[in-house]
């Protein structure tokens, strides 16, 4: 067989499986557009009409402030997605990721479980206006939907080391992460100390 007439059913065979890669199932995107459509809105309503007083109130010493979640959630936000998208620039993988979609759902639901933000994504008091933080957040976050909404590469196949989670699941933590964190501004407001204004 000639050198060229290999390389040409080569080239075939490989936009033929890349044109074939598995997209996203109907109730996958389904799913994970519902997420975040939800969490987009809800960080929203919760810190909407709060005072100075009441983002800035800290329940605990060392605890974070709501202002100090937002601003948590900005820093945090495009790491992920960035963390993401190289993801999808790796050669797709044969990894099982290490959790499941549930757990990752469950991450955004279950609180008894605290974890320390990794230096990088700590709040360092840099977000001084909420009406800032909150463009931010919305921007990335349409961007990620919008993305949810319409992308055909195969979420599945490639892994995001991080967490040792496929790309759907990264994606679908970024939203359950936004919900860990409105719940963390829920408990911050249900404290008996919180500024009543």
């Amino acid at each position: 067989m000639k050198p060229v007439l290999v390389v040409a059913m080569l080239m075939f065979a490989l936009s033929t499986d890349s044109a074939q890669a598995a997209s996203l199932t109907p109730l996958e995107r389904q799913r994970l557009v519902a997420h975040l459509e939800m969490t987009g809105g809800w960080l929203v309503d919760e810190v909407s009409g709060l005072s100075p007083a009441q983002l800035q109130f800290r329940p605990a010493p060392g605890a974070w402030s709501i202002m100090e979640v937002v601003e948590h959630l900005t820093v945090a936000g495009p790491i992920y997605w960035r963390q993401l998208r190289e993801a999808m620039k790796t050669a797709p993988s044969g990894q099982k990721p290490l959790a499941t979609d549930a757990d990752t759902l469950w991450y955004g639901i279950d609180r008894t479980q605290r974890q320390k933000a990794v230096a990088a994504e700590e709040p360092k008091g840099q977000l001084r206006d909420l009406r800032t933080g909150l463009e931010a957040f919305r921007k990335l976050h349409a961007e990620m939907l919008e993305y949810a909404r319409t992308t055909g590469e195969d979420l599945r196949s490639h892994v995001v080391e991080r967490e040792g989670s496929d790309a759907y699941q990264w994606l679908l933590l970024i939203s359950t992460h936004e919900q860990r964190h409105v719940l963390q501004i829920r408990e911050i407001k249900a404290n008996p100390k919180f500024p009543k204004k």
